[in-house]
């Protein structure tokens, strides 16, 4: 598909039941180049997958904490095959172009991460993330070198397949106890000199962080809204340069909140008057019949 033709301030309207996964990649890498930021907002299973793509979302990513909190588990005990079979689920749920939470690759080595690159990309996806976290504990972010390497296996992979492919670099110093500005966008800078096309540090505590690590790289970057901490709306964003938002398992996390408030206000109270809060069947049946 050729994108040229369309102005990068504005995105063309596709019939996206009629586009294949190599117009998607296109497309989904063009919505990353216009003047102005666009939310991703990650759905966790099936229904809600089709309750995004309703109302009107130009493209979706999966979250691996969802996914897994759907599953009665915490985030990063998901298998690889497992996650696959959860990312192909989702692209096959939707016409839109999906990225998926590739979390740290599923292993440490280069070789592994490359893997799961081209496994993503037969699961139906267009992007993916990967990030510099080990899930280890006692040594939970890989040392930059290695991070570096990772990606750099992950950009020859993607650079391999038959589409484009957007790769998203994740640094998450902020989300494991490391608020280090300076080595969180040395590391963006080493993963875009590595080959990443969007870079991404969940976490970013204030706007001037989040404004610094725009103004350091020269590649759109991803900022997630819905943590604690800053809360800036899509145009504050925008103006700060930012090109995508998600909100990884915010909108997950809500749902179970609501879920959890119901469940003790019947087994505290015995009352039942969380249900006028309740999505209506009709609309909810309405949307699905669509």
């Amino acid at each position: 598909m050729e994108l040229s033709n369309f102005p990068p301030s504005r995105a063309p309207q596709y019939d996206w039941r009629m586009l294949t996964q190599a117009e998607k990649g296109c497309v989904f890498r063009s919505l990353h180049q216009r003047d102005h930021a666009f939310i991703i907002p990650n759905p966790w299973d099936l229904g809600t997958v089709r309750l995004l793509a309703h109302l009107g979302f130009e493209a979706l990513a999966t979250t691996s904490m969802g996914y897994a909190f759907s599953a009665g588990q915490r985030d990063n005990t998901i298998g690889r095959d497992e996650m696959m079979i959860h990312i192909s689920k989702i692209a096959s749920a939707t016409d839109l172009p999906v990225s998926a939470d590739l979390e740290n690759g599923f292993g440490d080595a280069p070789e592994f991460v490359a893997e799961t690159i081209r496994l993503a990309a037969a699961a139906g996806v267009v992007g993916g993330s990967i990030e510099d976290a080990t899930n280890r504990p006692d040594h939970p972010i890989y040392e930059k070198e290695h991070a570096a390497e990772r990606i750099r296996a992950a950009v020859a992979a993607s650079g391999a397949l038959s589409f484009t492919f957007t790769l998203t670099g994740r640094a998450e110093n902020y989300l494991h106890g490391r608020p280090d500005i300076k080595d969180t966008i040395a590391r963006l800078q080493a993963y875009q000199e590595a080959g990443a096309d969007v870079l991404y540090a969940p976490g970013l505590a204030t706007k001037d962080d989040i404004a610094a690590v725009v103004s350091s790289v020269d590649r759109p970057v991803n900022v997630v809204m819905g943590l604690q901490g800053v809360q800036l709306s899509l145009a504050d964003l925008s103006a700060i340069g930012v090109k995508r938002i998600s909100v990884g398992s915010a909108l997950c996390r809500t749902a179970l909140g609501a879920f959890l408030r119901a469940a003790r206000e019947m087994r505290e109270h015995g009352t039942f008057t969380f249900a006028k809060e309740a999505a209506s069947s009709r609309e909810i049946s309405a949307i699905f019949k669509s």
